[in-house]
């Protein structure tokens, strides 16, 4: 056969095998779909490399132990010749910032506020690897931010969106409000062309970060963001930190609501995305009364149990400390004898933001039996011992 016509051939196989993927793509309820080479992100593993140097990370250790295969999807699969981008719209129904003016409300990051992404997008994933693996003949790998995968830079060159000053993807359909998930695969896709930056002089992202987290547009220093302080930071968080944590007890909204490309956004469909009635605006006080048995089961089937209650209770009790009602003091003083030392001593920093000198003194000099060293310096930083 003339090498022209196996040309002609293997074009007419590289469409049709595309077309399947973005119909397959349609059908399971995804918003965006396109296609990247693996070596689409070289830059990528250099600016990975400057953040981790930097100590940017935090705690996060395994983001430096993986730092090599995160920087090439190759070291990851060297068989991999495209990579499939999903993108799944999660945009709420209205501005998730109302809640920062409830004190007495908890505001809990949008994406958490149902069913956790991961199982909703890993599922669907499978399903259609599973059917385009019969298809092309080909072997297929899903990951959703369960693997060394770099999926924002991956979503940028295949054209879902850029990486706006954020760090996040910002879409010009879709604002910031997006999940993503990938397919690797050993087929030739035809590959679609990157999105360009069109964040232009614009600054909103960065000028609302409570804790400033932004050293300069494009990055971001982990260690003072709420949603890693909140979320993967395991112990107490910096007590310069908490009061302008506000009420955020997991997560945080405010770059990605300040983007102006939110506007083009429509709410999302998916229902198992939809925000819960009793996640929009839980009360302090009741989340305040949260055993390991009773979070687990309010919490069921949300990323938020991943963090286990003590971690989370930790945050409730900055954003009691924050609020200025004295109603949580009861809980808080019943938290005080928890016995997690990283509760102890967050309950230890909200009553005294809470009581009164006085009343905090007398509640100190009943306090004897503290032998964990965290605890104690919660006390110090109080101005007792």
């Amino acid at each position: 056969m003339p090498e022209a016509d196996n040309d002609d051939k293997e074009r007419r196989r590289r469409d049709n095998l595309t077309e399947f993927v973005r119909a397959e793509s349609a059908a399971k309820g995804f918003d965006l779909c396109r296609i990247t080479r693996p070596d689409a992100i070289t830059e990528a593993k250099e600016r990975l490399g400057q953040f981790i140097d930097a100590g940017r990370h935090g705690t996060m250790d395994w983001m430096a132990e993986t730092r090599d295969r995160r920087g090439d999807p190759r070291t990851l699969w060297s068989e991999v010749r495209s990579v499939v981008v999903f993108g799944l719209n999660y945009a709420p129904d209205e501005d998730p910032r109302g809640i920062l003016d409830k004190p007495d409300k908890a505001a809990i990051s949008v994406y958490a506020r149902n069913r956790d992404y991961h199982d909703v997008i890993k599922g669907r994933l499978k399903e259609i690897a599973t059917r385009f693996a019969a298809r092309a003949g080909a072997d297929v790998k899903v990951f959703v931010d369960t693997a060394p995968v770099m999926e924002k830079p991956l979503a940028e060159a295949a054209g879902l969106g850029w990486q706006g000053k954020h760090t996040n993807l910002v879409s010009r359909v879709h604002g910031s409000w997006l999940f993503l998930g990938t397919m690797f695969t050993t087929a030739d896709l035809v590959i679609d062309e990157a999105e360009t930056d069109h964040c232009g002089s614009c600054r909103a992202c960065l000028d609302i970060c409570p804790t400033a987290a932004f050293p300069a547009p494009y990055q971001i220093d982990a260690r003072r963001c709420i949603s890693y302080l909140t979320i993967e930071h395991k112990g107490p968080i910096d007590a310069d930190l908490r009061g302008l944590i506000g009420n955020r007890i997991y997560g945080c909204d405010d770059c990605l609501a300040a983007c102006p490309w939110n506007k083009f956004a429509s709410s999302a469909s998916e229902m198992k995305l939809k925000a819960r009635e009793d996640l929009k605006e839980p009360s302090i006080a009741f989340l305040l009364t949260l055993d390991d048995a009773a979070f687990r089961a309010f919490f069921s089937g949300s990323p938020v149990k991943r963090i286990g209650r003590d971690r989370f209770i930790r945050n409730v009790l900055i954003a009691a400390g924050n609020s200025g009602d004295k109603v949580l003091v009861g809980p808080c003083r019943l938290l005080s004898d928890d016995p997690s030392p990283v509760v102890r001593g967050m309950a230890v920093w909200a009553l005294s933001r809470l009581m009164e000198a006085g009343e905090f003194a007398a509640f100190a000099a009943r306090r004897t039996d503290e032998r964990d060293d965290d605890v104690l310096n919660e006390w110090r930083l109080a101005g007792v011992g």
